[in-house]
């Protein structure tokens, strides 16, 4: 008897670890029959600004505005600098059950995100709802229906089978191009720019004078390619290839014979000082806009920082250089059919357990997508908007028309980049979003980083120095144990267990422990015996 009372306990454990593992997850969101506008609700806006001050102003009139309509919704924004905080911060949050209500984030995070239990609501039946649904009945604005949301921006939202998120606004890269140092070398800038053309002209550009500054720019400093994110660099080149990077089943296949060409021409050309990245050297426009890179590459979201006339600078107007600016597709290997990333942040509504509070944060989540708020934000630099709604509104379309009117508002530069993605959105593409994938992305630019960094070391770039370094970068990123199981996340900090992993390693011990108390009870039983 003894024994099997022993044998309960464990059982009962093993019950109370199943009960303890269930008490904190979250029930799936249901759409209430109808919006409670008596019930005062309280929302938490996450999002992303630098130093934008009118990107700003847009969030708080937004929120202004949103209030007026629903005034018994009250909407706190926290701003964060960087995305990765965010992401650290809502995971770190998940674990406390104080996630934010709407956060603005990218679809890689969403997917982390998920491994909390219902944590991010799925929008497939909000989308479709006949009232409070895109363009429903019971709205108290204008708001797009699904078929006024770009179809390949709404796709990007997509995680498995389900919609967890809305897109905000999308850019790609652009090539911001010294027209003016590229013709001074002799060289036609073609209709397309192709990654020989680039290397070409960037070789060409290390031409020096007796005394040693450079020909082109009569400088002791000149980088003539910069690259802003290496991990787009890498993305976008071995989509170009045609060549493997990952899966949506979260297989890792970033390291591969493609990859280590890639790698191989990136230092062949640091090696000569041609090539160089922001990270180790700084802001492409920097460099750009004092004469001292020809192809600047970064995100058509920050167009107002390119080009001697642009209206935002980090350096001092005296170091800018005057030069004609154009903005061109990033280059290609086959230009015929180009090929560009599409990314840009999008936005997520959280689980909670009050229904009315997780429908008044869908409500302004849709707000984001009206006309006012869409055209507004595109307007501050290079975004595109996401709906086709707000992109043929007759406002929109006279900014664009107004290209190079004034170098503020309407400087061309700017506007040229937001037609370059609104001309070439057919073109573009995202990678496979898992739990990790994240992280893959991660290693894709530490890889060119590390190649970089290590040929301005004087080091040599062989396939023994690319071995080692795809296992290094495994290593770093946790991406040498399989496939989506095995990928953690990267170097993010994960902040506290959730409870229910509490509770799961509690329950174990507790198990472990009273198998420890029976064997050793039978084991002294066993010697009274003898």
């Amino acid at each position: 008897m003894k024994k099997h009372r022993i044998i309960s306990a464990i059982l009962g454990a093993m019950l109370l670890l199943g009960g303890c593992h269930g008490a904190k997850a979250s029930t799936d969101f249901t759409i209430p029959e109808e919006f409670d506008e008596t019930k005062k609700i309280e929302i938490t806006f996450w999002a992303k600004n630098d130093t934008n001050v009118t990107q700003t102003a847009i969030y708080n009139k937004a929120i202004e505005d949103f209030q007026a309509l629903y005034p018994n919704i009250t909407v706190n924004m926290r701003l964060y600098t960087d995305y990765g905080k965010i992401y650290n911060d809502v995971i770190t949050n998940i674990s406390t059950n104080t996630t934010p209500n709407v956060c603005i984030t990218y679809p890689d995070h969403i997917a982390t995100y998920l491994t909390g239990n219902n944590t991010v609501v799925p929008l497939d039946d909000l989308f479709a709802d006949p009232e409070y649904g895109l363009g429903g009945s019971r709205l108290k604005f204008d708001s797009p229906s699904v078929s006024e949301i770009v179809p390949e921006f709404l796709d990007e939202c997509m995680i498995g089978e389900k919609h967890y998120a809305i897109p905000y606004m999308r850019s790609t890269e652009a090539c911001y191009v010294n027209k003016t140092y590229v013709e001074k070398l002799g060289f036609t800038l073609p209709d397309k720019l192709t990654w020989d053309f680039v290397w070409e002209v960037s070789e060409a550009a290390m031409a020096k004078n007796t005394d040693g500054t450079f020909k082109v720019n009569g400088q002791n400093v000149l980088i003539p390619f910069i690259y802003k994110s290496t991990d787009n660099m890498m993305i976008q080149s071995l989509k170009q290839l045609g060549a493997d990077y990952s899966d949506a089943d979260g297989n890792v296949l970033l390291f591969n014979d493609d990859t280590r060409n890639v790698l191989k021409t990136v230092a062949e050309h640091t090696k000569t000082g041609a090539f160089s990245t922001f990270k180790i050297s700084g802001y492409p426009a920097n460099f750009l806009n004092a004469g001292q890179c020809i192809f600047a590459i970064d995100s058509t979201a920050g167009a107002t920082w390119m080009g001697s006339k642009a209206p935002l600078l980090d350096i001092s107007a005296d170091k800018v250089v005057d030069f004609e600016t154009e903005v061109m597709a990033i280059p290609q290997y086959d230009p015929e059919n180009p090929v560009m990333i599409s990314q840009g942040p999008s936005i997520c509504v959280f689980n909670k357990k009050d229904s009315q509070e997780v429908l008044a944060s869908w409500l302004f989540a849709q707000f984001l997508l009206t006309n006012d708020v869409q055209i507004a934000y595109s307007e501050t630099e290079g975004y595109l908007p996401v709906t086709k709604k707000a992109q043929d509104a007759q406002e929109y379309q006279d900014y664009l028309a107004k290209e190079g009117e004034d170098n503020d508002l309407h400087y061309d530069v700017k506007i040229k980049a937001a037609k370059l993605l609104m001309e070439n959105t057919g073109n573009t593409f995202v990678t496979p979003v898992f739990n990790g994938s994240a992280s893959v992305r991660d290693a894709s630019g530490q890889l060119i980083e590390n190649v970089t960094k290590s040929v301005k070391r004087k080091k040599t770039v062989d396939d023994a120095f690319i071995d080692g370094l795809y296992e290094d970068v495994k290593s770093l990123y946790h991406l040498d144990q399989g496939g989506a199981s095995g990928v953690s996340g990267g170097k993010a900090d994960l902040g506290k267990l959730p409870v229910a992993s509490v509770c799961l390693l509690l329950g174990l011990v507790i198990t472990w422990v009273l198998i420890g108390v029976y064997a050793l009870r039978e084991r002294l039983k066993s010697k009274e015996r003898q």
